[in-house]
């Protein structure tokens, strides 16, 4: 009888959430991460590849968010 040995686990999704999961009614971004409610919800089944790109803009996308609600979580 073979048996075949177990996969070894896989690498943790890297992610962007530092869990404030609050959104700006103005931009749609999560105040958190940046990140939009819809790629929040589909983070676990994009590629890495869409993940990497989505995380290259979120620095850009701080800036949609007005500084005095930012400035809650600081």
């Amino acid at each position: 009888m073979s048996t075949t040995p177990p996969a070894p686990p896989s690498a943790p999704i890297k992610t962007p959430c530092i869990k404030v999961c609050v959104v700006d009614g103005e931009s749609g971004l999560c105040m958190g991460c940046y990140r939009r409610l819809s790629e929040v919800a589909q983070w676990a089944r994009l590629t890495d590849a869409e993940r990497e790109t989505i995380l290259a803009e979120l620095t850009d996308r701080r800036a949609l968010i007005r500084p005095e609600k930012l400035a809650m979580f600081s």
